[in-house]
């Protein structure tokens, strides 16, 4: 079942690389006491992620962060190592956390996994957004197909905002 707006996010671990490595966050560590817009991608690196959903929240972090959201987060089934360099590639360290969920359970636990075998990618991630208040869903906008990012884009949620 697909977590819905007014419920809590699961307990959940992270993986993050930072200077020093890997650090390990929960979602008690990210979300408890802040509002933040969290989005998720199907994987790093793929070409509608890249070229399309995040450029549009690194382009709009400063109006999204100056509507009170305190942090900004992508989420991926990928490992912390892909999700550093992807951050690295980009130009989005230290801009956004790069959430490595490296087995997919907070995925699983949202309901918003998908598998994507066919293509080649396995077990991952639908393509959503989500406004997160104190660990509460306030919104949640879910993709109907892993190659777009509309409703789960930077510019529809500056509208919910």
């Amino acid at each position: 079942m697909t977590i819905a707006v007014g419920e809590k996010l699961p307990e959940a671990k992270f993986k993050e690389k930072t200077a020093d490595g890997a650090v390990e966050l929960t979602t008690a560590d990210l979300f408890a006491g802040k509002k933040v817009v969290l989005f998720a991608v199907p994987g790093a690196f793929t070409p509608t992620c890249t070229l399309n959903h995040l450029p549009g929240y690194l382009e709009n972090r400063d109006a999204i962060l100056a509507r009170g959201v305190d942090d900004i987060a992508v989420v991926a089934v990928n490992d912390w190592h892909v999700m550093g360099a992807w951050a690295q590639q980009t130009n989005a360290l230290g801009k956004i956390h790069f959430l490595a969920d490296f087995d997919a359970s907070f995925t699983k636990a949202l309901g918003l996994e998908a598998d994507l075998s066919g293509g080649g990618l396995g077990l991952r991630s639908k393509r959503y957004s989500m406004l997160v208040e104190d660990g509460v869903v306030k919104s949640l906008n879910v993709e109907e197909s892993p190659g777009q990012a509309t409703v789960s884009g930077a510019a529809a949620m500056l509208e919910q905002l």
